[in-house]
């Protein structure tokens, strides 16, 4: 391996994850054309090897903290970027049925490519809005886990992704540290949407001074046929009292 992976390896044994060889070789490949794609379109601004090994791939796989991921889960990332919890965390837990979703189809080109290059089954990379995509019949409420890394605010990534769980099932949100008001701010949104929020995971990122939040949210009632709402208004108005 032409980069050094210590800081990172003990990283992930302070959270139980152990990496083999192939996945450390999985995420060196991901890393080489993360930065060579990144010259061309605009996927990270973090491009420093630590840094983008803390910051970006310690930190989506970090939801290992806060759920249980079991083997047979289906998991939808909404506002996926450059791959971000969702990659990470399929090559850490190769048998879980990833889906990633972006509005940018030369992000999904990039996805593809990674996918096709770490040879990754079980996940697919697909181009649209969350507005269109949790419409269908067959993204619906399917989805045992939704996760986001996506910087709107809680209410508006609720509307977006409460709709793609399943009643039972789970939506994190990956936030800075400081998000209390935004969260006290979204509670009545995820009610309205059938969800509810049951624990606000707060922590600092080993290695870094980042800190962040994993917001647990349930679902624990179907999501009203009419959300999420035409494209654009989830994020100009959020839903409020």
């Amino acid at each position: 391996m032409k980069y050094d992976f210590t800081k990172f390896r003990n990283s992930m044994n302070s959270i139980g994850i152990e990496l083999t060889n192939s996945q450390l070789n999985a995420f060196e490949t991901y890393y080489d054309m993360l930065i060579d794609r990144n010259k061309v379109m605009n996927l990270t601004a973090i491009t420093e090897f630590d840094e983008v090994m803390d910051k970006h791939f310690l930190d989506s796989v970090y939801l290992f903290r806060s759920i249980e991921l079991k083997a047979d889960y289906k998991l939808i990332d909404i506002g996926t970027g450059a791959g971000f919890p969702g990659i990470p965390l399929k090559i850490v837990f190769p048998e879980l049925k990833i889906t990633l979703l972006d509005s940018l189809n030369k992000r999904v080109k990039f996805l593809k490519d990674v996918k096709e290059a770490l040879g990754l089954e079980g996940l697919e990379a697909l181009h649209g809005r969350a507005e269109d995509f949790a419409k269908k019949k067959e993204y619906r409420e399917c989805f045992d886990l939704c996760v986001s890394r996506a910087v709107a605010n809680l209410a508006t990534l609720s509307e977006y992704c409460l709709p793609f769980v399943k009643v039972e099932g789970e939506f994190i949100s990956y936030k800075s540290g400081d998000s209390d008001e935004e969260i006290r701010d979204a509670e009545f949104a995820v009610k309205v949407l059938g969800g509810k929020i049951t624990d606000v995971d707060k922590f600092q990122l080993p290695g870094t001074d980042m800190g962040r939040s994993l917001v647990k949210i349930k679902k624990v009632k179907n999501t009203a046929g009419k959300y999420p709402r035409k494209a654009g208004l989830p994020s100009k108005e959020p839903l409020k009292k």
